[in-house]
Parts: structure tokens; C-alpha cells; sequence
């Protein structure tokens, strides 16, 4: 498969683990790719793939998901068929690892949770699982204890922290080892607290 997407770090065929980095709405995949500067990933083989006219679906991730289709389903696609590029290139899912910001933390928390299994760990920085609520019956699997950081700013214009909280509720019954860290009024950006607290949390575990 072209992934067509634009990668950094390792080699995809000399690395042990690899980081799926997705992008926000109006980004690019050098944006997000830019984030690893910071992040503990120097072993890692970085994917960063990149939305069509720079947005993943159309409107809000809180409107119900029809209207965010085709573009919701093709994206999740991309995102899948990054992860079996991975595999084949003999990557295991526990050596596989997301990372989003805000677009991108939604489709990255929605696409584990429909996939849910034992991944290396998974970032979201302002985000949540999406749809006009949370659809239980869209998630199956087990995380089996994979690690999960998500931050994000009370308020936020785009992300309510309800939404955080019931993404995390759901998360935790899912099996996953649910971190959330609600900032005051930090803004739609990202911290640098939050980066701290994904390398802590995920990218320096062993």
C-alpha cells in the first residue's frame, strides 16, 4: 500500500515500535509531525497521514455521525489501513501507538475504541469519542490495560468536558488505563505539561 503519507523517525522496516500521528482539522501531517520533537519517540518509526483538503469529516464530532458521512468511515480507513502497513512490516499491535490533537484526538480515541485491543499507548490531546453521544454498541474489544492520556482545557470551544468524561467512563470499561487531566482555561492548544505527561505516561514506559 502507498500510504501516502509523510513519515519521520526510523524506518517502518527497522523500528520495533511506531507512532500513528494524526493531525486537526486545517493542519497538516508535517503540524503533527512537528509535536515529536518533544515527544520520547527517537526509536520510534513516525506515521503522520494526511486528510484529504485538511479535515477528516466535515462539522462538529458532537453532530450525529451521518452527517459526517462518507469522510468519518473513509477516514477511519486510513487510519486502519496505516496499522496494517505497520504489521506487515512486523510491527506488533502492542508496539503501535496514537497520538491526535483535537480532530485528530477524536479520530484517534474513535478508531481504538472500535478496534479496541493491546496497543502501545494512546494520546489525545483535546479530544473525545464522537457522535451527538456516546454509542456504545460502535466499541468492542479490550484494551487490556494499554495506557490512555487525554488532556484537555475547561472550557473548550470545540470539546465539552462532559464529553471527555463520558469518552473516559467508556475507555476505563473497555479495559484501557485511562488518564485525563482537565487544565483550566489553557485554550485549544497543547501544553507542555501535557507533553510531559504523555512522555511520562506512554512514550517512556518500557
Amino acid at each position: 500500500m502507498n500510504l501516502q503519507n509523510i513519515t519521520a523517525g526510523l524506518p517502518l522496516n527497522e523500528a520495533k515500535k511506531a507512532l500513528i500521528m494524526i493531525h486537526g482539522r486545517g493542519a497538516s501531517s508535517n503540524d503533527i509531525l512537528s509535536i515529536s520533537r518533544h515527544l520520547e519517540v527517537k526509536d520510534f518509526a513516525l506515521i503522520a497521514p494526511q486528510a484529504e483538503n485538511r479535515t477528516w469529516y466535515p462539522y462538529s464530532f458532537l453532530v450525529p455521525i451521518d452527517e459526517n458521512e462518507p469522510s468519518l468511515t473513509k477516514s477511519l480507513e486510513t487510519i486502519a489501513q496505516v496499522v496494517i502497513a505497520i504489521e506487515e512490516n512486523g510491527i506488533k499491535k502492542e508496539n503501535i501507538y496514537f497520538l491526535g490533537f483535537s480532530q485528530g484526538a477524536c479520530l484517534a480515541l474513535e478508531f481504538t475504541a472500535r478496534n479496541a485491543a493491546k496497543y502501545g499507548g494512546v494520546v489525545a490531546f483535546t479530544g473525545g469519542l464522537i457522535g451527538d453521544k456516546v454509542h456504545e454498541s460502535h466499541y468492542k474489544g479490550n484494551f487490556e490495560n494499554t495506557p490512555i492520556f487525554i488532556g484537555t482545557s475547561d472550557p473548550d470551544f470545540h470539546v465539552p468536558v462532559e464529553r471527555v468524561k463520558e469518552t473516559t467512563k467508556l475507555l476505563e470499561k473497555m479495559g484501557a488505563a485511562v488518564t485525563t487531566k482537565i487544565y483550566d482555561n489553557m485554550g485549544h492548544t497543547i501544553s507542555q505539561d501535557e507533553v510531559d505527561l504523555a512522555n511520562q505516561l506512554i512514550f517512556s514506559l518500557k
